[in-house]
């Protein structure tokens, strides 16, 4: 007992020493201080604290890693109104910092922070607690805590405060809040328009600024336009128009009036009071350009509604706008430049402007030296020319196109994305088309597919597909190497690009040459790989993929396993079996080098009677027919099959140079550099021969398809019963074929023992050789079949109505089968 009472003692002779000033250095060590039970000591840390935050940065995440939020958060709610002022002063600066803001999520501190914005609280609290609040309400987590816990209305009674922080922080603040939708409402419902319109005449700009754009959010809200109306916010907003001094507000007033003139009523109560005239004031009349300018943004503005764009045309407002093109002012020629491309938009602008010779002046502000400017005009034209022919020619009167061309090579971006739209709307005609080409268009907008600017590459790429549904323009972009950059935008992470690249690259494949060079670069495995993911996936890589593989039918059929009656085959055809979506499928050349092996065979389709000069044999064994010119290389031409091959790296355009050249050259000459050939099958072509005498005469469709199957089953082996399959040693046979010819492939003639699938593929070739009409399915475990359509007996609503039939030409040769009959699902499965 008297050691406690002398410990007690001890104790209190140490709190007499207390009041002996200590001086600390460290931040750390006014951190610990917080935690002192003492309000004087509370006081003097957290002042402290307040003053080292100030100083950067950096200061508030070292105090936050010291662990001063956390007390801090709780002294702002102290007893004592020296430290609870204190700590929500260095709690007001520190949450500026990044860091700070997330740590201070995890301690639920708006409550506590709203609560000191109650009028018993003094002014400089008031500051602090709005400046925390305006820095944490960027945050969208921060929005949803403060109009939660109601601290919307007491920052709307902060509005009229008489500090000029107070009312500053708590506008910025609200204005940060407005850009959640239901605190829009919300200002509305507390009544926030009237002191918010009283912040138009404070003497501090900033504070007018805040207040302007913040009326600016909260009247996109359609509640909001009407209680606008009827607090007489047109009358505010009209007297800042009236008032040079407030120029700079100038701008956001008219933004205001655009917001509210989406209601029609706003329409016409501005119209009463006169705003519309003024409007066009400033743009007819005012000596001002900077007015004009904000008038000319205005017009823009309002322009963004249909109704407001037919209104805007009955006042004539083409003329205005036009009559302001003639001034000598970069910034109002800017604006007047965006109020034309907003009021383009309405289809009767689009000809008035024309008819008001205005597209003229726009075109020559291509050549300004302002970046801005150039970038106007060129939206304008791009807003003048869509869907309107007679404006894309007016244009190429006055010399738009060579300079469109040129701004492409815009070191600014947003240049280059509005002279890529217009040439994209102006390449709809044929003729200036060509004017387009002719000014080198094509390597401009190649050089815009290594941007890394996302418009850029979206508008260089429709200009490309715009461009290139003619031939020639697809020769250029190949021979300007146009073609890979545009397939390595097919592996974008932005699904518009990706779409854009689907779109050109469909465009480009309608040319064959272009298709198989779209190949080589590895658009197919790519636009596969596209297709099998569920996310990436679209209608268009859907369609540039099957433009592909309509370019290169054995691509077609390995990966799909279905060629339809339109496509047709051609020599260089060749099957190396199913291939997985996603693989690549290898080319006959590449098969070619291959050592024999045991897997499946690949058969190929070559009834090209050989050229001799391929022999490398004196001149003697040139060929004299001049219509047996084409070698036997059918894969290495690029008028061969739709067959994939091993591109050379000429450009199409160096070919073209050389074309006289090239055929005045002995035929053996050029192919010296050949290093693979597909070798002639005689016995097909011999096939194809009895096929077109035998079998092209007869006048029934159904006895033309008959002889076929027959013709086909006869060279194949023959008919072969169900259960003597096994007996048919086809495997042994295309075996023996292989290692005979010491090569994976085996050319169709040669087959003499042919299952299901070799003999579907003859019958398709052969078919589409003498005119019949058929498709190609694979099937599981070495089944193939075709499908014909044959005109039914009946009638149908007039028309001979087609039924779908499956050929026999294993069992029953000829037997036509009904699709999806019994008989037919025996012959498609084992």
């Amino acid at each position: 007992m008297g050691k406690k009472i002398k410990k007690e003692a001890e104790t209190f002779q140490k709190d007499v020493f207390d009041p002996l000033p200590i001086e600390s250095k460290t931040a750390a060590t006014a951190v610990l201080m917080l935690s002192s039970p003492e309000e004087e000591v509370l006081a003097k840390a957290c002042e402290a604290i307040h003053k080292f935050a100030e100083k950067g940065d950096e200061n508030k995440t070292s105090l936050m890693c010291l662990g001063a939020i956390e007390p801090l958060c709780r002294l702002i709610s102290h007893e004592d109104k020296t430290v609870r002022r204190n700590a929500v002063m260095a709690l007001g600066v520190m949450a500026s910092n990044n860091e700070v803001k997330k740590c201070l999520k995890t301690l639920d501190v708006i409550p506590a922070v709203i609560s000191k914005l109650s009028p018993e609280e003094n002014i400089v609290v008031h500051e602090f607690a709005t400046l925390c609040l305006t820095s944490l309400s960027v945050d969208f987590s921060y929005k949803i805590q403060i109009f939660d816990h109601k601290g919307l209305e007491p920052l709307i009674h902060l509005l009229s405060s008489p500090d000029p922080d107070v009312k500053k922080n708590s506008v910025e603040c609200i204005f940060n809040l407005v850009q959640d939708i239901q605190n829009r409402a919300a200002v509305q419902r507390l009544n926030g328009l009237p002191p918010l319109l009283d912040l138009l005449r404070s003497e501090f700009p900033v504070i007018q600024q805040l207040a302007l754009r913040t009326i600016e959010n909260i009247t996109t809200d359609s509640e909001t336009r009407v209680a606008f109306r009827n607090v007489q916010g047109f009358d505010r907003i009209l007297e800042l128009l009236a008032t040079k001094e407030f120029s700079e507000l100038h701008e956001g007033a008219l933004r205001v009036i655009c917001n509210c003139l989406e209601d029609s009523e706003a329409m016409q109560l501005i119209q009463t009071m006169g705003g519309l005239e003024q409007i066009l004031q400033f743009v007819g009349t005012s000596t001002l350009p900077e007015a004009q300018a904000n008038a000319a943004k205005a017009i823009a503005r309002m322009a963004q509604s249909s109704e407001n764009r037919e209104i805007l045309h009955e006042r004539n407002v083409e003329k205005a706008l036009t009559d302001l093109l003639m001034q000598d002012n970069e910034s109002l020629r800017t604006a007047v430049c965006q109020a034309v491309a907003a009021v383009s938009k309405n289809l009767s602008s689009r000809d008035t402007f024309r008819c008001l010779d205005a597209i003229g002046p726009i075109v020559q502000l291509l050549n300004s030296e302002g970046s801005e400017l150039r970038t106007a005009a060129a939206e304008a034209l791009s807003s003048l020319t869509n869907s309107n022919n007679l404006n894309a020619y007016a244009i190429y009167d006055a010399g738009g196109d060579e300079l469109l061309v040129q701004q492409l090579r815009d070191s600014c971006t947003g240049a280059a994305v509005y002279a890529a739209s217009v040439l994209t709307n102006v390449a709809s005609q044929e003729e200036l088309r060509r004017s387009i080409l002719a000014h080198e268009a094509m390597p401009a907008l190649v050089e815009l597919l290594h941007s890394t600017d996302n418009n850029t590459l979206i508008s260089a790429m429709q200009a490309v597909a715009s461009l290139a549904c003619d031939a020639e323009a697809r020769l250029e972009l190949r021979n300007v190497g146009g073609l890979s950059p545009l397939v390595q935008l097919l592996k974008s992470i932005h699904a518009e690009i990706r779409r854009n690249a689907c779109w050109a690259i469909s465009v480009c494949a309608n040319d064959e040459i272009t298709a198989l060079e779209l190949c080589s670069a590895g658009a197919l495995e790519i636009l596969q790989e596209i297709n099998l993911s569920p996310h990436r996936n679209n209608k268009f890589s859907e369609l540039a993929l099957q433009k592909l593989l309509d370019s290169n039918l054995s691509l077609k059929y390995s990966l799909t396993g279905h060629l339809s009656a339109s496509d047709i085959t051609t020599d260089g055809f060749y099957d190396p079996g199913q291939i997985r979506m996603g693989h690549q499928v290898p080319t006959l050349e590449d098969i070619s080098k291959q050592v024999v092996n045991q897997h499946r065979a690949t058969i190929a389709v070559n009834g090209k009677p050989p050229d001799q000069s391929i022999t490398k044999e004196p001149d003697d064994h040139k060929s004299d027919s001049p219509t047996e010119t084409t070698s036997s290389s059918v894969m290495s031409s690029k008028r061969s099959s739709k067959t994939p091959s091993k591109m050379k790296g000429k450009g199409q355009k160096e070919d073209e140079k050389k074309k006289d050249e090239d055929e005045s050259k002995p035929q053996q000459e050029t192919v010296v550099d050949e290093a693979w050939s597909l070798p002639y099958d005689a016995a097909f072509h011999n096939l194809l021969k009895e096929a077109a005498e035998s079998i092209s005469p007869l006048q029934d469709e159904v006895k033309m398809y008959t002889a076929l199957a027959m013709l086909v089953c006869e060279a194949m082996g023959g008919q072969v019963e169900p259960e003597k399959l096994h007996d048919f040693l086809w495997e042994l046979h295309i075996s023996e074929l292989k290692f005979e010819a010491c090569s994976n492939i085996v050319l169709i003639g040669k087959i003499k023992k042919g299952t299901y699938f070799h003999r579907a593929l003859l019958f398709k070739v052969l078919a589409d050789r003498i005119g019949l009409s058929c498709s190609l399915i694979r099937g599981e475990y070495n089944r193939a079949w075709n499908e014909i359509l044959i005109a039914g007996p009946k009638k149908r609503y007039g028309y001979f109505h087609p039924e779908s039939y499956i050929i026999d030409l294993m069992h029953q040769p000829g037997n036509l089968m009904k699709s999806n009959s019994p008989a037919a699902l025996a012959y498609q499965t084992i």
